[in-house]
């Protein structure tokens, strides 16, 4: 697989580039969708399907450059250097600088819940394939304070979401006390964290396939599997960004919440009813990026945000 980095002069390239998209036997995979002619289209190839995109490309006087001319020697290096920090890791304490297995990470989460007295393991449900939802709740004392929400790894290839998330957790247990912007949260609010929002896809990122981003769900109807749990809120459902055939990276399922590794979160915040903050961790396009994502209206708190 290649990696293309495609720069659009106007709206016309970027809807030759929207075309090329919508054609599925290429089995192009686009890192950052066209949009606007001012933003850089990133795009995995398949081997099978280089020539040809390169040949449009160059056919509609679209300018690209290779990114990442071989992928799969990438992905090599990255499982090398997993397997060597495993070796080293036998003795020693969490390795945050390189990525863990869902087993490794946890562990990790039991690690943190022994150490720290105001931090807490719990589960929230459970994914498809019946790996337990597990969060980490800070909580320095009080029933059903303000709180705030954080999750990571919705999209299971992105595994520095995790591996981010897991450094967060660790460094919000180890300096409650002696960090003032830390403490002062803690004392007046909830944390809770999802290191792993879509489990089994983060296997499946270990065990078959790098690149895989949904959840693993059997689609009625469909020979493909699993849908994209961040088109599955029912929020704009089915609107921009979304697609609703089942093959699709982004396809948003059969209906809103039909993913129980969603439904699971949505049922836990209703339920505890006094969440002030949403955050969700994504890797790819080093974006902060507030509501709404399938609408240009700006939230009624954007000043704020």
């Amino acid at each position: 697989h290649q990696v293309l980095r495609i720069k659009t002069k106007n709206e016309e390239e970027v809807k030759q580039l929207q075309l090329l998209e919508s054609l599925e036997h290429l089995q192009l995979d686009f890192w950052i969708n066209p949009s606007a002619p001012a933003l850089p289209v990133d795009v995995r190839i398949p081997s099978v399907s280089v020539q040809s995109v390169k040949a449009f490309l160059e056919s509609q006087g679209i300018e690209y450059s290779i990114l990442i001319e071989d992928l799969q020697g990438v992905l090599d290096k990255e499982k090398q250097d997993m397997a060597e920090s495993a070796q080293r890791q036998r003795s020693s304490s969490f390795d945050f600088g390189t990525y863990h297995t869902l087993d490794d990470i946890n562990a990790e989460l039991d690690h943190l819940a022994s150490e720290y007295s105001f931090v807490e393991k719990i589960q929230i449900g459970e994914s498809y394939e019946k790996r337990p939802l597990y969060v980490l709740k800070f909580s320095t004392g009080g029933s059903r304070r303000p709180a705030i929400w954080l999750d990571a790894g919705i999209h299971s290839r992105e595994w520095v979401t995790q591996a981010s998330a897991l450094w967060i957790a660790s460094k919000i247990a180890s300096d409650y006390g002696t960090d003032d912007s830390i403490t002062s949260l803690l004392d007046k609010m909830d944390l809770f964290l999802l290191p792993v929002a879509n489990p089994d896809g983060f296997v499946y990122t270990h065990t078959s396939n790098r690149m895989w981003r949904k959840t693993r769900s059997k689609i009625p109807g469909s020979v493909c599997v699993g849908v994209d749990p961040n088109r599955n809120w029912d929020a704009g459902f089915g609107g921009p960004g979304a697609s609703d055939k089942p093959c699709s990276d982004s396809y948003h399922g059969p209906s809103a919440n039909s993913e129980v590794e969603v439904r699971s979160v949505v049922d836990f915040i209703k339920n505890h009813g006094n969440f002030k903050a949403f955050l969700t961790l994504h890797s790819y396009s080093q974006l902060l990026m507030y509501p709404y994502g399938y609408k240009c209206t700006r939230p009624d708190d954007y000043a704020e945000l």
